[in-house]
């Protein structure tokens, strides 16, 4: 029997509208099914039931007084926990801020309440996002929907878990080296990284610098466009922010998948793709391929890709984390430290070389992206491992070159600042979900969006390529994920 938190956004938001689904019943479906499962995954551990509660009844109140309902009304949200939130504990996976509550919302979480969306609580990430594997020592592990003992991804791997379990119908998420759309492909989830300053972002401390971004997650590409649209505004704030055009996201453009020169890429000719990633995404080409007017095995020019990245990467995390680590280097935890200090050994010739190549890739970028509407890849490098591997050191017997180098198919798209999304389709060879990254030329948003929703609905009749759920009630009778080992550490 299909419970309220089972319902798409969309739909449960078309039910408040017309009065057959109360905000209560929504939220309260929400926390029964949290109180269920996320013992095992532990993917929200701050929570405000009681403050949701009471919000859910003033949406009801306004429902039925038949006032003016915003696009969200009544539904419930997971906000990352990089996201401050007014009156709810903001850790930053970090021990430094375990006790921190903040006075105010951010941006983003602001503009999510504005538009009738009811904040349900926290969602894990790794310590200050770093390392795309959901650990910190504040709220813990956070186990993968279709089996704790894998990685859940990250940074937004708590978000991603929420929603594959059906604990709240739309998360929130950032995304610098993969950090929404890894998560995504690792959960069977939809994850959306945006053209930098579409969804605006007040906190971002190089406030040119394209690589980090808000963006939206959910179960489906409909209830994304959805989210989409109340995240997306200007903001004078953000220097990279602009005008939005209205109606562009939701629902997202009708396209006509049989039009479009589609570029194929199994690594972008540098990522270290596990060779089970590469059947699988075979496997998926051959499938969908023939739906295109033109599917081509090709890919932009990536040369210098890994290095710029590293340099403009590192240095952010000198910027926002540097004074941490020389200050109280025994609350940081070994990715910030790693970080911080490769990024102090870089001089102004290392960086100016990264900015100038990656202006150089950018356009290269552009000339292909002349011949071609969009490019599929797989959304990440790996199947999921086990979470205790704090980040994959091989794949296929051959070493990463650094922690993050296996995020290589997500920051190929971030250092040029495209729009990308992952779409789950089906599972791999290992029997976890597999991702469908698809990126789209610059400022290309919402094509993107429309042929992600296009593809999700040729797959849906198809056993193979739809989206896989996990197993809700085995997640009910497991142990819980805090008895695992190292839980609680970064061993």
């Amino acid at each position: 029997m299909t419970e309220a938190c089972d319902l798409t956004a969309l739909y449960a938001r078309a039910l408040i509208g017309r009065r057959a689904l109360s905000p209560v019943e929504l939220v309260q479906s929400c926390i029964a099914r949290i109180e269920a499962v996320d013992h095992a995954v532990n993917a929200i551990p701050a929570r405000d039931f009681a403050r949701a509660l009471d919000t859910a009844r003033v949406a009801e109140q306004a429902v039925m007084a038949g006032a003016a309902l915003g696009p969200l009304h009544g539904l419930p949200l997971g906000i990352k926990d990089l996201e401050e939130t007014e009156g709810l504990r903001t850790t930053w996976g970090s021990p430094i801020f375990a006790d921190h509550i903040p006075t105010a919302d951010c941006g983003m979480v602001a503009r999510l309440r504005a538009a009738g969306g009811i904040v349900l609580g926290k969602t894990n990430v790794p310590e200050f996002g770093a390392g795309a594997n959901t650990r910190n020592t504040v709220h813990g592990a956070t186990g993968n929907a279709f089996d704790p003992t894998r990685s859940a991804a990250g940074s937004s791997g708590g978000s991603a878990v929420a929603l594959a379990t059906n604990m709240v119908p739309l998360a929130s998420g950032s995304d610098t080296g993969g950090s929404l759309r890894n998560p995504a492909a690792f959960n069977g989830i939809v994850g959306f990284r945006p053209s930098p300053g579409l969804v605006p972002s007040e906190t971002r401390g190089f406030g040119w610098s394209n690589l980090p971004v808000l963006g939206p997650m959910a179960r489906n590409v409909a209830d994304l466009g959805l989210m989409l649209s109340a995240m997306a505004s200007d903001d004078a704030r953000d220097p990279l922010a602009g005008p939005v055009p209205g109606g562009a996201f939701s629902p997202p453009p009708a396209i006509d998948l049989g039009r479009l020169r589609v570029a194929i890429t199994e690594d972008f000719g540098f990522a270290p793709t596990e060779n089970l990633v590469r059947r699988t995404f075979a496997a998926r080409v051959a499938a969908i391929a023939p739906w295109f007017g033109e599917a081509l095995q090709t890919h932009p020019d990536c040369r210098g890709t890994d290095e710029a990245f590293e340099v403009l990467r590192a240095i952010g995390m000198v910027a926002a984390h540097g004074q941490k680590v020389r200050e109280q280097p025994q609350n940081c935890g070994p990715n910030i430290r790693d970080n911080v200090a490769e990024g102090l050994r870089y001089g102004v010739e290392d960086i100016t070389r990264a900015l100038s190549e990656q202006t150089r890739i950018y356009r290269r970028w552009q000339a292909f992206f002349a011949g071609h509407d969009v490019i599929i890849s797989p959304a990440i490098t790996i199947s999921p491992r086990n979470w205790r591997e704090l980040f994959p050191s091989q794949i296929d017997g051959v070493a990463t070159r650094t922690y993050f180098h296996w995020l290589a198919l997500a920051y190929a798209a971030t250092l040029v600042g495209h729009p990308a999304i992952s779409i789950p389709l089906g599972l791999d060879e290992a029997g976890m979900p597999f991702g469908l990254q698809i990126v789209g030329p610059r400022g290309g948003d919402a094509l993107v969006l429309g042929v992600a929703a296009a593809i999700e609905a040729a797959c849906a009749g198809d056993a193979t390529l739809r989206r896989p759920l996990p197993d809700v009630a085995a997640l009910r009778r497991a142990g819980p994920i805090s008895a695992m080992p190292a839980f609680m550490t970064f061993d």
